[in-house]
C-alpha cells in the first residue's frame, strides 16, 4: 500500500507539450483544476438558485471536479471528461470565473416584475422607434444567374460532366 502511493506519482506520464502554439504544460494541473473548480461552486452560489446559468455551472463543474478527485493522472482525467486537454479545462475554468462575476455584475435575472415588453406581430406596422433589421434587395443580376442556372436542362450539365472525365 505505502509503495504503490509513493510509486504511482512516480510512474506517471509526463506531460511534454500540449500540442497547441501558446498554450503550455501545466505540471501540477489536477491540483489546478481542483482549485478553480471548488472556487467556481463557492462563486456560483450568488447567482439565484432557480437561473438556469446556475444549474448548469453547478452541474458540469461538479462532475468535472468529481472526476479530477477521483483520478490522480491527467490522461484519465482528459479520457473521462473528453473536453480537451487539462491545459484547456484551466483556461476554461478561468474564463468561466471571469463570466460569474460579469453575470453577477450585469444581474441579467434582475428583470423587474412590472417590466413590459413591446410585442410586434408579424402583420402590425413597425413603430418608427423600432429598427428595421431586414435586409434591402439583392441586385437584379442575382436573380439572372439564379434563373440560368436553375433553368439548365441537366443535358447540358452532365455533357459538362463527360467531358471532365475525358
Amino acid at each position: 500500500m505505502f509503495l504503490r502511493a509513493i510509486a504511482r506519482p512516480l510512474l506517471a506520464k509526463v506531460k511534454e507539450t500540449t500540442g497547441i502554439v501558446g498554450l503550455e504544460v501545466v505540471p501540477n494541473a489536477r491540483e489546478v483544476l481542483i482549485d478553480l473548480y471548488t472556487k467556481t461552486l463557492k462563486e456560483i452560489k450568488a447567482v439565484p438558485e432557480d437561473e438556469g446559468y446556475r444549474k448548469a455551472v453547478e452541474s458540469f463543474t461538479s462532475h468535472r471536479l468529481k472526476v479530477c478527485q477521483e483520478e490522480e493522472d491527467w490522461e484519465l482525467i482528459e479520457k473521462k471528461l473528453g473536453c480537451g486537454q487539462v491545459e484547456e479545462l484551466i483556461e476554461e475554468a478561468q474564463d468561466e470565473l471571469t463570466l460569474i462575476g460579469k453575470m453577477i455584475e450585469w444581474d441579467p435575472w434582475g428583470v423587474p416584475n412590472d417590466y413590459g415588453c413591446e410585442i410586434i406581430e408579424n402583420d402590425a406596422p413597425v413603430p418608427k422607434h423600432v429598427p428595421l433589421h431586414r435586409p434591402g434587395p439583392l441586385p437584379e443580376e442575382f436573380y439572372k444567374t439564379l434563373d440560368a442556372v436553375t433553368s439548365q436542362p441537366k443535358a447540358a450539365v452532365t455533357s459538362g460532366d463527360a467531358k471532365l472525365k475525358e
